[in-house]
């Protein structure tokens, strides 16, 4: 780290950027160093981390979902973790308000916003915008869930393709949250979330909030990922993983909520009910965390093809790179 310039350096270059509300988008799959990478960068550019991933959001679950650690917070303030009950649902709308609100508190406090998450489609509505979907009642968004319990994964993605081959020929089974959000909009609008997302550039520019976005990736060969994921959720169900489940399920939430899809509950749940062994339960959630993983590494690939994108594992010793392409970045604002 002494091979950093002085830290005065980068306060200087993100006070002579800040009337250009600059924000750095940190991105990449679970298990690959990003909450680390986000909390260095906000220590070295007095930076806020604001999280922009789906289940860190909900308080009950931190070991589970792999919220920062205690050495990461300590680095800079945090914001979005664990704010939200599990009870609530917490749409992309929801976090775009959220986030919105604590980027505009770091430009007041001259700091500069750091928004890292593996969830796509939080990072994408900061650029993108949303599609102008009518609200979905939740009388539909259950009727959904009953749907998708009564026909399980498969079935229930080939009757999605019946009905809305566009948006079921972009999700694979496994994307149980989306295929939920392409159900639920198409029963309660009639038109396919594809035609609602297609109006979205329009709606977008009335929600540009004028950010200047950086964009960084930390995506490592998938075969490290794959042995970091296995080793993580080892190491999560030694410090207390189980546990943590068993006092969500005691909450008794309704399982359509988005908190009860997180990876884990669902097998640790079965283990708890002594329908798997935990070492079954282990395996099964390693390979659904592996495939969601997968999933990331593909969507940020699409997105964030630049030469921002770091391709191995993030540790300390990538730093001064990152650090001066972050510099680069503000010095050539306008």
């Amino acid at each position: 780290m002494s091979a950093q310039p002085d830290q005065s350096e980068n306060l200087k270059c993100l006070q002579t950027a800040l009337a250009s509300r600059p924000v750095v988008l940190v991105g990449g799959p679970t298990a690959s160093g990003k909450s680390g990478l986000a909390a260095d960068v906000a220590a070295a550019f007095n930076g806020v981390v604001i999280n922009a991933d789906s289940m860190q959001v909900y308080r009950e679950l931190d070991i589970i979902t792999a919220r920062p650690s205690a050495d990461e917070l300590t680095k800079a303030p945090h914001r979005l973790f664990g704010v939200l009950s599990g009870a609530e649902r917490c749409s992309a709308a929801r976090w775009r308000a959220l986030a919105l609100a604590e980027i505009e508190a770091a430009f007041k406090a001259g700091r500069l916003p750091i928004v890292v998450g593996g969830t796509g489609l939080y990072l994408r509505t900061l650029e993108e915008g949303l599609a102008p979907v009518p609200e979905i009642s939740e009388e539909v968004r259950q009727q959904t869930w009953r749907d998708f319990e009564q026909l399980g994964a498969e079935a229930f993605h080939r009757e999605l393709a019946r009905r809305d081959p566009e948006m079921a020929g972009r999700l694979n089974v496994g994307d149980t949250q989306r295929l939920l959000r392409a159900w639920e909009v198409l029963a309660a609008t009639g038109t396919s979330l594809a035609e609602w997302q297609a109006r979205q550039a329009d709606n977008a520019a009335q929600l540009d909030p004028g950010l200047s976005l950086l964009k960084l990736a930390v995506i490592p060969p998938r075969e490290v990922i794959y042995e970091r994921c296995n080793a993580r959720f080892e190491a999560m169900t030694a410090e207390g993983a189980i546990e943590e489940v068993e006092a969500l399920l005691k909450l008794g939430l309704d399982p359509a909520l988005p908190v009860m899809k997180a990876i884990g509950v669902r097998e640790f749940g079965a283990y708890l009910a002594g329908e798997l062994s935990l070492e079954a339960a282990v395996s099964k959630a390693q390979q659904e965390t592996r495939r969601y993983a997968k999933r990331q590494m593909t969507w940020l690939r699409n997105q964030y093809a630049s030469k921002n994108v770091i391709e191995t594992q993030y540790s300390e010793s990538l730093s001064p790179k990152i650090f001066n392409i972050i510099r680069q970045y503000l010095l050539t604002l306008p």
